[in-house]
């Protein structure tokens, strides 16, 4: 096509837009999933706000914030290749009520935790912190098992392939409209009733997720013949390596979990303590921070969820993790609230368009057969190298903070640390780049992404055998 159609080619109408951005809504099972987990999802990001802030109020400690993060975060990245073996097994619809229960028992201990021993002026730490250790580890082991598990489901829930996309792109949307909500509201019930109510209200949005689950009408893709755990799982993983466009996405997905995704996310709230200017508003502050960065992610998950196609993801992902890198370089050396309110939102932006782009070129290629196991292995790229990351950069931090303690300088150089790896990361993948089209190019077309080669190969090989 020239370039003079293309400019006269008429503007699709709004109408048209907003259908394609949410046609993996007519599927009826897809939209009781959104709604219920909508839902849940604001409450979750009330917890993790909550959860960062209280243990930094109680102790002021990067150590332990990394520690219990780490600890909190490690079965995911233990459990996860495990998980990916029985996603491939189970009825995945009752699997995730069950994950989906445990998750919220878990939010109501926390609640209960932080009631009873995190109020007043002298909490009791001989309590609250190995009870936060307990609770997060419990809560990782859910989430090993859950990943896979909901990831997979997805096939069945979007029984049309050409919408699964779409799918992918309104999941990160539904995360990240909650996470617009979530970390605001946190910090204003923080600072009025503390971190225990944030916790409880978690607790009781499970229930919505919980109830969408049991309301739909699936057909379970069938059973495959089994063999033992291990053997299945080193399956997966030998699919997985062998293939280039999902090894070099689960290594740079993992490397940027490593370094970037997790010091932004443990450092912030000493920047909210120390951006809000006012003793006693840093929770506050905090909480408008993440809504800020989740505007950024929304944005890009409206962007993607307007894509018609999956061509262009693989330079895409590299343009957001540039962005992602150079947006936590500047929040670093900013030292005005206006202003980083103004750049955490590309860092947001950035890093939900990586990991959503990945997801959804994943997905794209994996064969069904593997699907539970290669989107376990995704899961650990995503969340099971974070809790490395917090640890690491707990410890950098604690390393780099100058003797008269002053924390902001030892988060600011960590940060601006973080940003440096994630820049030399991205100019790295764009080498293996072409490598990642080569070889995802023939799946393209026999799935029929590619339709117009498609159609030419076809008409060659009908052509030959004609002769």
């Amino acid at each position: 096509m020239s370039d003079t159609k293309t400019l006269d080619a008429p503007a699709a109408p709004p109408a048209q837009i907003a259908h394609s951005m949410t046609r993996a809504l007519r599927h009826p099972n897809y939209r009781l999933f959104f709604g219920g987990q909508l839902i849940s999802l604001v409450g979750t990001f009330l917890t993790q706000t909550a959860t960062l802030w209280f243990v930094y109020r109680l102790t002021n400690s990067y150590r332990l914030m990394g520690t219990i993060a780490f600890l909190g975060q490690l079965p995911v990245f233990v459990l996860t290749p495990i998980a990916g073996v029985f996603a491939d097994r189970v009825n995945r619809r009752r699997f995730l009520v069950w994950t989906q229960s445990l998750s919220m028992l878990q939010s109501f201990g926390l609640a209960a935790l932080a009631f009873f021993f995190g109020r007043g002026l002298h909490p009791d730490l001989h309590i609250i912190v190995p009870g936060l250790i307990g609770l997060a580890a419990f809560q990782g082991i859910i989430n090993a098992f859950d990943l896979p598990a909901r990831q997979a489901f997805l096939v069945e829930m979007v029984t049309d392939r050409a919408d699964l996309p779409n799918a992918i792109a309104l999941n990160s949307t539904m995360v990240h409209g909650a996470r617009v909500l979530g970390p605001a509201a946190a910090g204003i019930i923080i600072g009025l009733f503390g971190e225990s109510l944030c916790f409880f209200l978690d607790g009781l949005s499970y229930i919505a997720v919980i109830l969408a689950l049991l309301a739909m009408n699936v057909v379970p893709i069938p059973p495959r013949k089994r063999g033992s755990v291990g053997a299945e799982m080193i399956e997966g993983l030998k699919y997985a390596w062998h293939f280039a466009p999902i090894r070099t996405l689960l290594i740079f997905m993992g490397l940027l979990s490593l370094t970037g995704m997790p010091a932004a996310q443990l450092l912030m709230p000493v920047f909210g303590d120390y951006l809000s200017g006012r003793h006693g508003h840093g929770s506050l502050t905090y909480g408008w921070l993440g809504t800020a960065s989740g505007i950024g992610a929304l944005t890009g998950a409206f962007f993607l969820a307007a894509r018609k196609s999956v061509l262009g993801l693989g330079r895409l992902i590299a343009v957001a993790v540039g962005t992602f890198g150079f947006a936590i370089i500047c929040f670093s050396l900013s030292r005005h609230l206006w202003l980083s309110l103004l750049i955490i939102p590309f860092a947001g932006w950035g890093m939900i368009t990586a990991f959503a782009s990945s997801n959804t070129i994943i997905q794209t290629l994996v064969e069904d057969d593997k699907r539970g196991r290669v989107m376990s292995f995704f899961g650990m790229a995503f969340l099971g190298m974070a809790p490395f990351g917090s640890l690491l950069a707990g410890a950098v931090a604690h390393r780099l903070t100058p003797a008269n303690g002053d924390l902001l300088t030892g988060a600011s150089r960590t940060l601006f640390i973080a940003g440096g790896i994630t820049i030399a990361a991205t100019l790295v993948y764009l080498t293996q780049l072409p490598a990642v089209r080569k070889a995802a190019r023939p799946i393209y077309i026999q799935k029929g992404i590619l339709p117009e080669m498609a159609t030419g190969l076809q008409a060659a090989d009908e052509a030959a055998g004609g002769e």
